[in-house]
């Protein structure tokens, strides 16, 4: 597999293969968080297990599930978790090295401080988080959240202050690395990449908003290859009808064959597949051969039997023609064989690697790219990240369309993810380097009148990296807070600003790599 091992990538990789250390790898969406698993995989000596939150994440992993790997009951709370008493010649959890997490946003903290308690009674060393085995998680926590049902809401607020995994209670013992993935693989336009982000992190200026609401447009549009998203799965079901009556071509039925151990929430695509030739479909696999990937949108040119079994002809977004025949999923299971885990299949669902895709829910588009999408927010997003992920999926804005104005109030953001995020990076920075020893530093090069380059979080939370010549050092305040500030000229800006001292991550001296900050 070839990719592009930026800073970031070997970073991360490194961390993963060469120490036993735990890790949180986060970035937006587009950053390649996915190829990264896919390749760490692929190269890995260690012994590891892939699991993710949902069915249909984990055969996107070629994984298992949570609750299939550790055997939880759907039900399981933390009081439920047990010894399994295996021998433990057949200890799988004794085993591992590393456990990878996906779609880590989506797990919530209940679930995985049960992870923790079954991992210690049956792990490697009960006096350790996990068991002491390496947890390497990959998410971005601002997409989609973890469900709590309106039931449990309350219940679940007296034990935790989130949903999200950094609320679990072993993490009061925990220590993680913390990589964020940057360089953005999916968007290659400045102003809509910094368009993304103001949303990501809810910092939109009125400006970034009419930048936004450029793109609505009322009237309807026949967008070859668009795609429509909005949030709730009756709307999408009724467009996709609705556009699929209209063609005038035959209905074919396909049914799905499903073998062994295949839950219904673990399905691709459909059980019952109704196809007609004109027909708009998106992709539900990444093709052996390369001819796609998941989330490709096409348009149906023939539906014709081929020896035994049935061709369904596609024209791809790209022009390129193909020939679609039924994909099997399957179903993994790890498990211990002489001292090696292995992973094998326990059920099967085969059915064509297509769905129809005039409209989808934006969850369900959550980790695809498309050239075109109409966003249809309905009567207003309902969960944090929904506006984000949605307008995150287009790879321009020239191909976004708006059915109704985007307010700042549509635009959701879980403050404990921007509380977890900013601690984190405040510790990690004050561990590398106290607020003491950035203070002498400063100081040093304030006596020499000398520039210095350093990584800084902005109030948005952003990261950057700036050149600055330090000119005074000392407390300040703002809004009656007092801080400890450096103000200084600015050569990326060319003006005099000043800057907090606790919220610069690292001051990279002459000889550092400031790519590997």
């Amino acid at each position: 597999m070839n990719i592009d091992l930026n800073a970031d990538f070997t970073r991360a990789l490194d961390l993963m293969e060469n120490t036993s250390q735990n890790i949180f790898i986060t970035g937006r969406a587009g950053v390649g968080k996915s190829t990264l698993l896919t390749y760490f995989r692929e190269q890995t000596k260690k012994k590891i297990a892939v699991l993710a939150p949902t069915g249909v994440a984990a055969i996107n992993v070629q994984g298992q599930t949570i609750h299939s790997f550790f055997k939880f009951k759907p039900s399981i709370t933390l009081q439920s978790v047990k010894k399994t008493y295996e021998d433990d010649k057949k200890n799988i959890y004794k085993k591992l090295d590393a456990i990878v997490i996906d779609e880590i946003s989506m797990v919530r903290a209940d679930l995985l401080d049960c992870v923790d308690r079954f991992l210690r009674l049956n792990g490697k060393d009960s006096e350790r988080p996990f068991g002491g085995i390496q947890m390497i998680f990959i998410g971005d926590l601002y997409q989609l959240p973890p469900v709590v049902t309106s039931q449990e809401k309350e219940a679940f607020s007296t034990l935790y202050k989130s949903p999200y995994f950094f609320s679990a209670h072993f993490f009061n013992e925990f220590e993680m690395e913390f990589i964020e993935l940057e360089k953005i693989y999916r968007q290659q336009d400045e102003t809509f990449i910094n368009l993304l982000n103001s949303i990501r992190n809810k910092t939109t200026t009125e400006e970034d908003i009419s930048l936004l609401n450029a793109r609505v447009q009322l009237e309807e549009t026949e967008d070859d290859y668009g795609v429509y998203l909005t949030p709730k799965n009756v709307d999408v079901e009724t467009l996709n009808e609705k556009k699929l009556n209209q063609l005038k071509e035959k209905k074919h039925v396909f049914e799905a064959r499903i073998e062994g151990t295949f839950g219904k929430e673990s399905y691709p695509t459909r059980e019952v597949l109704n196809i007609k030739v004109g027909a708009q479909v998106m992709m539900v696999n990444n093709d052996p051969k390369g001819r796609w990937v998941n989330g490709t949108m096409g348009k149906v040119i023939y539906i014709e039997k081929q020896d035994d079994v049935i061709g369904i002809g596609v024209t791809l977004e790209d022009g390129k023609k193909v020939e679609v025949f039924p994909n099997k999923w399957e179903v993994h299971r790890f498990f211990l064989e002489a001292d090696n885990i292995q992973s094998e299949s326990v059920g099967a669902f085969t059915q064509y690697p297509l769905t129809l895709a005039w409209a989808l829910t934006i969850h369900k588009s959550q980790g695809k790219t498309f050239k075109k999408v109409t966003l249809d927010i309905g009567s207003g997003s309902f969960m944090p990240g929904q506006v984000y992920v949605a307008l995150s999926r287009c790879t321009t804005l020239e191909g976004l369309t708006l059915k109704k104005p985007i307010l700042k109030k549509h635009i959701w953001l879980d403050y404990e993810v921007v509380k977890f995020v900013t601690n984190f990076q405040y510790q990690k920075s004050e561990s590398n380097c106290s607020l003491d020893q950035k203070k002498e530093i400063i100081e040093a090069f304030l006596e020499k009148n000398e520039a210095f380059e350093m990584i800084y979080l902005k109030a948005n939370n952003e990261k950057s990296q700036r050149r600055i010549t330090p000119a005074v050092l000392g407390m300040m305040s703002y809004k009656g807070a007092s801080y400890l500030g450096m103000k200084g000229f600015c050569h990326q800006s060319q003006e005099e600003k000043v800057f907090r001292v606790d919220r610069i991550l690292e001051i990279i001296e002459k000889g550092d790599d400031p790519a590997l900050s």
